[in-house]
Parts: C-alpha cells; structure tokens; sequence
C-alpha cells in the first residue's frame, strides 16, 4: 500500500502551492481554452503558400508570354538578403519605350500575415490573361483600355516575412529581420508616436536600410507610375496621402483622388469603406510609409492604401482570421470584389488625369544613388541582364559621379583660391596723404 501524506505536511502544501501557481500564470498567459479562443490556422484549402503561388504566377507567364513578363530583383545589406518578383502586363510589347503609356504600380503582401492580399494579386494576373472573368465586365470595351495601360504588379513584396508566417508566427508583419517594410521610407522616417510599438512598427536603422524597401523605390523611380496602390489587410478602407499627418494633399489632384475613391467606394464597397488620409482616417500616424514618399517624392499623380478585409470581432491574438477570410464564401466575396475595384481604377485613372499623361519632374532631391538604381533596373528589367553586372554596374557609375563631384569641388576650390591670391597680391595705395 502506498504512503499517504497528511494534508497539513509542509510537502503537500509546497506541491498544492505550486500546482495552483501553474494554473494561475496559464490562465494569465492564455495557456488555455478557458482564456481565449483556439487560434486559426492558415487553410490550406483557400490559401496557396508562398512557393505556390509564386509556381503559379510563373506558369502564367509562360502560358501568356505575348502579354507577361517576370523578373525577380534581388538585394542584401548587412548579410540580410531579399528578392521581389515583378510580373509587366502589356498587351503591346514590341514597343520600346513605355513613357507615353499609362503607367500603374501595384503592391501586395508587404506585411507578411495578410495573406489574403496576394492571393487577389494572382485573380488581377489571371483576369489580365482572360483566364478567369468578372461578372459584367465588357471585354471589348477592357480590351480598348488595357491597349494603353502598362502594368506593374509585386505579388508578394515581403517574401521572407511570408515565410515567418507560415512556418507558425501567425502576427508576424515585418520583414525577415524584424523591420516594418512600411515604415522604413524616408518621408518623415524614424518619428514614433505616443502609442509606438517596438514590435509592429520597427521603422529599421535608417531610411531604406532593407533591401526590400530599396527594391520597391528602385521600380518606382525607374517606371515612374501614374497610379501607385499598396495592398493590405486588417480593416476595409480606401486611403490616399498623407499617413504621416491628419491631413489630405491640396489642390486638384486631391480632388481626383477623392472623386475616384468615393466612385470604388460606391461600385465595390457597397459604402462600407473609410475614405480619406492615412493618418486622419485610420486613428493613428504612420511614418515613413510607402504611399507617402510615392506622392511627395516620386510625384505619383494618384497615390493610395487599400485595406481590402479585416474581422473586427476576432482576437487580437488571432491574427490570420483578424487579417484573412476564413471560409470559401467571404474568401470569394473579397477576391470578386476587389479585382472588381482594380479593373475599374484601370478604366477611370486614365480618364480622370486626361489623355496629357505627362508628371512634373521627380523631387529635386531624389539622390543620384536613387535615380542611378532605378535606372539600372529599368534597363536590366528591359534588356534581361543578370543581378550581378547590375549591382557591378551600379557601383561603378557610382563611384564614377562621386570622383566627378569630387573633382569639381576641388577644381572650384582651386579657382577661387587663385582669384582671391590675384586680388589680395596688387599694391594696396593709401588714400591718406602722407
């Protein structure tokens, strides 16, 4: 027979102690059922994973290469490294030069736990090739308008957080090295609000010191878009500038952003959406994000954030039914609506600026180092040249113009100095009589 202990011992009291403490801190945690829900794995039924979708899109291509073109960019800073693949619709190719054309950039999967954005990415891809179809969508009268359109689309722009995700972190956001992609652009970088948080907002060491964010401004300054849209999830909301202050841009092109958000308000959100700035719209301040360097310093005529779903009454703490449909109907529901929403910035945009596509110049302070990138990836992207004599590229012209500069500034020095010997070396004539 076993020994008994008496209920009053000081080991049956130690273990009774220690028995309610594990109960105590796993409620506190939320270790178990009775303190939260269970959390909602990503449904591989709904959802491709990264590797996946990106085959898929790679197929796409093959199959419609008279329309579609790939090309993954790659980058690294640090030991840190990242690739972004780039899929050009154009439905005229053999044209050499896509300036006079109507240039759209669309971004999707910045933030790696919204993985419902990337999946509308591919229906755009597949709609563009007419292997999948909107509902009451005129072909005839689409074919017409895709004719002078060109089309950027970054299906998965942070492809190293996605993975974080799905190997388990389901609330992972940032890049691969704990970096808020969306903060680490140079308008207004590094400010921290009140409310700042570490974890969601890490805005990096420096503006664009992740390669992903150097891509991202690479293509832009290289295709100079006329419409830039960045994709997320986590609410349903249609934004313009600015994220960093409780203010819209002035003038008329505010107004046609505005007129052209209330019109997709209408057709595709059925009313629901929030219109209006970042900042002043979504209850707190954002600095250093995409869309704003897009308007302030690439001078993208229409500049926007979309967040295309979110499940206000799920847990915070879960975040993949937070972030992403979670059954087949809603999954659709977003999918048809929004490549809906696309289609029709495709056809309106263009109109709304005019046929006169021309922009005003970049900001005078675009860096060389910043022209000089997306220079080189236009023409790496047009002419097919590998990565490697790109960056061996961009290292030499830069060196190049630096030495240039330098020698400038010290043939200048050179020059005044010998105007200011000339002039203090004549006689000095006194003007007082002796």
């Amino acid at each position: 027979m076993a020994h008994q202990l008496p209920l009053s011992s000081p080991l049956c009291i130690s273990l009774c102690f220690f028995a309610w403490l594990q109960g105590f801190f796993s409620v506190v945690h939320g270790d178990t059922n009775l303190s939260y829900p269970s959390l909602t794995p990503i449904d591989r039924d709904l959802y491709h994973s990264s590797g996946d979708l990106m085959e898929e899109i790679k197929a796409l291509v093959l199959r419609h290469k008279d329309k579609l073109t790939l090309d993954t960019i790659k980058a690294q800073n640090k030991g840190y490294s990242a690739e972004i693949a780039v899929v050009t619709y154009s439905r005229r190719r053999q044209e050499a030069d896509d300036k006079p054309r109507f240039r759209i950039l669309l971004s999707f999967g910045q933030h790696g736990r919204e993985l419902i954005t990337s999946e509308v990415a591919l229906r755009i891809l597949s709609i563009l090739c007419i292997e999948k179809f909107l509902p009451n969508l005129d072909q005839a009268s689409l074919d017409q308008t895709l004719d002078n359109l060109v089309i950027k689309v970054v299906p998965m722009e942070n492809l190293n957080g996605r993975r974080l995700v799905e190997a388990g972190d389901l609330c992972e956001r940032r890049n691969g090295r704990g970096v808020d992609l969306n903060r680490n652009w140079s308008v207004d970088w590094g400010k921290k609000e009140k409310d700042y948080d570490p974890y969601e907002e890490n805005p990096g060491t420096a503006p664009f010191s992740e390669p992903e964010a150097q891509i991202m401004r690479k293509i832009a300054v290289s295709f100079d878009p006329h419409i830039w849209v960045n994709i997320h999830s986590g609410m349903e909301a249609l934004f313009m500038p600015y994220d960093h202050k409780n203010t819209t841009p002035d003038g008329v092109p505010s107004q046609k952003m505005k007129s052209l958000l209330e019109e997709l308000n209408h057709l595709h959100c059925q009313k629901r959406c929030m219109i209006g700035s970042g900042g002043g719209s979504v209850g707190y301040l954002a600095h250093g994000t995409a869309t704003d360097f897009m308007f302030d310093i690439v001078k993208v005529p229409m500049a926007f954030t979309f967040e295309i779903y979110g499940d206000g009454a799920a847990s915070s703490k879960d975040c993949f039914k937070m972030f992403n449909p979670t059954d087949f109907g809603t999954f659709n529901r977003v999918l048809n609506e929004w490549s809906a929403a696309f289609f029709t910035i495709f056809k309106l945009g263009p109109n709304l600026l005019g046929e006169n596509y021309s922009k005003p110049p970049l900001d005078k302070w675009v860096s060389i180092d910043e022209y000089l990138d997306g220079y080189l990836v236009e023409r790496s992207s047009r002419y097919g040249k590998k990565m490697e004599v790109l960056e061996l590229g961009l290292q030499e012209i830069r060196t190049y113009f630096r030495l240039f500069l330098l020698s400038s500034v010290l043939l200048l020095f050179m020059f005044c100095s010998r105007i200011s010997k000339s002039k203090f070396s004549r006689p000095i004539v006194s003007a007082i009589a002796l």
